[in-house]
């Protein structure tokens, strides 16, 4: 059952901070099923400093992870908070910092604010953060990641071909069409970065959509 918040939209203010939301297993640390000890966590070579780069451009990093060992039974929310915690401690060496650590701890099958492909968390964000989402990005992994930035209207949804990237390319879905496939975080910060050149270059191209 899919519970999606009512929202209604939000005009940002101007020079609202932008953001990239990134999914956290496939993403920014290496999969492991529903993954519980922080001793476990390896990040992908470069994920610091792809998001340092990232965080360079102006952007707040948020983190939205589905988290649904814990509505299963397999680990506690203080397990996951112990994971999430080394993994800022591994980032803590490139000054990464994330500004939120969204997660939705409900199994699939039973109703939850923020599961993705829900947007909810995105307009938590948004409310929290004042994050003009019409400027920012998504990454992640699985098809699911992307709906989720899809249905909060953000600029662009990057699917990296780690995790279960590479699975969900070769799937040839073609809802793909609506993304950017890059190898990893820095294929994803080096795509961001020429996307933001362009619309300082380009002032007009800025109004464009994840839906265009």
């Amino acid at each position: 059952m899919k519970v999606f918040s009512p929202m209604r939209e939000v005009e940002p203010a101007e020079g609202s901070p932008r953001a990239v939301f990134l999914d956290r297993d496939g993403t920014v640390n290496e999969e492991r099923q529903y993954l519980a000890d922080p001793e476990k966590v390896v990040l992908f070579p470069g994920a610091g400093e792809a998001l340092r780069a990232i965080q360079d451009l102006g952007f707040l990093l948020v983190v939205v992870t589905n988290q649904s060992g814990i509505g299963r039974g397999y680990y506690t929310v203080e397990a996951m908070h112990q994971v999430n915690a080394r993994i800022a401690e591994l980032l803590a060496g490139q000054d990464v910092r994330f500004s939120r650590i969204y997660f939705a701890p409900e199994a699939p099958e039973l109703p939850s604010h923020g599961r993705k492909p829900s947007p909810n968390f995105l307009f938590d964000a948004r409310m929290e953060l004042g994050i003009d989402l019409a400027r920012s990005y998504m990454i992640g992994d699985k098809l699911l990641d992307l709906q989720c930035g899809w249905n909060a209207n953000v600029r662009k949804c990057l699917l990296v071909r780690t995790g279960y990237g590479r699975e969900v390319e070769a799937s040839g879905d073609e809802r793909l069409s609506k993304a950017v496939v890059v190898d990893d975080l820095a294929g994803a910060a080096d795509w961001i970065r020429r996307d933001v050149g362009d619309c300082l270059r380009r002032p007009e191209i800025a109004e464009f959509s994840s839906n265009s």
